[in-house]
């Protein structure tokens, strides 16, 4: 079972979180959507107190899938390609998806080959310095440069243990998975792609994602910000998940 935790009252919104992050790293957007949705937020396989679960993006999404329920899904990143999983295998579930800084995988097998063996060298590198020296790695990459001290919620990252996320790293990273690229068209429930202005690659995969959804998919841009857009530009976020999710509940869209 993957450790969740719940707050407010409301359609019911699940919360999947990116590598190195735990359910608490949500910040400001899940408080703010407490004030009218039950908020779900779980900490994923490898992470947090769901550290144990050393499993790959299939098994995940099962446990995803017991830990949510029926609900909108919001993932990002990492979560975001579980929460992809999850809409594909369980579509009964997911009433919306919110897919931020996401990727449907490497559809070149050896592409793929390659990033799982970079996958390898990041699990290892991990094992060999441990988690805080690994996240202040990790958070110094370009793809993070957005982020604050506070806005990257480094206390949270550093609850993760090293066989966690050395475990993530080679089970659930984007080498390990399958592409999905092909099953996307499958997708029916709402879904929405988010990315960063800044964020060239994800915001181009999340064109691509949407059309190959077709029309029940959209594409938006949070203005200004990095692939963290949802930590980076909070207000900006909501802004836009939060008429999505209106709509989706809307019995014209549903």
């Amino acid at each position: 079972m993957l450790h969740v935790e719940v707050d407010g009252r409301g359609p019911r919104l699940v919360l999947v979180h990116g590598f190195t992050q735990t359910g608490r790293s949500w910040g400001a957007v899940a408080q703010d959507l407490t004030r009218d949705h039950e908020v779900v937020r779980v900490d994923a396989p490898g992470h947090g107190r769901s550290a144990s679960a050393m499993v790959d993006m299939v098994q995940g999404a099962r446990l995803l899938a017991e830990a949510g329920g029926v609900a909108s899904y919001l993932g990002y990143s990492m979560g975001a390609r579980l929460a992809l999983h999850l809409a594909l295998a369980r579509p009964d579930l997911v009433t919306a998806l919110v897919l931020v800084g996401g990727t449907a995988g490497i559809e070149d097998p050896e592409a793929r080959r390659i990033r799982r063996r970079d996958d390898e060298v990041l699990a290892t590198e991990l094992e060999d310095v441990g988690v805080p020296e690994f996240v202040r790695r990790w958070l110094a990459r370009p793809l993070f440069s957005g982020l604050t001290q506070d806005s990257a919620g480094v206390e949270a990252r550093l609850e993760n243990t090293e066989a966690g996320l050395a475990a993530s790293l080679r089970l659930a990273g984007t080498g390990a998975q399958e592409s999905l690229w092909p099953r996307l068209p499958e997708l029916a429930m709402p879904v929405l792609a988010v990315a960063g202005e800044r964020d060239d690659v994800f915001a181009a995969r999340a064109e691509a994602m949407a059309d190959l959804i077709g029309p029940n998919a959209s594409v938006a841009l949070v203005p200004g910000a990095g692939h963290a857009a949802h930590l980076e530009a909070p207000a900006d976020f909501l802004a836009i998940v939060r008429p999505f999710l209106e709509r989706a509940a809307s019995p014209s869209m549903s």
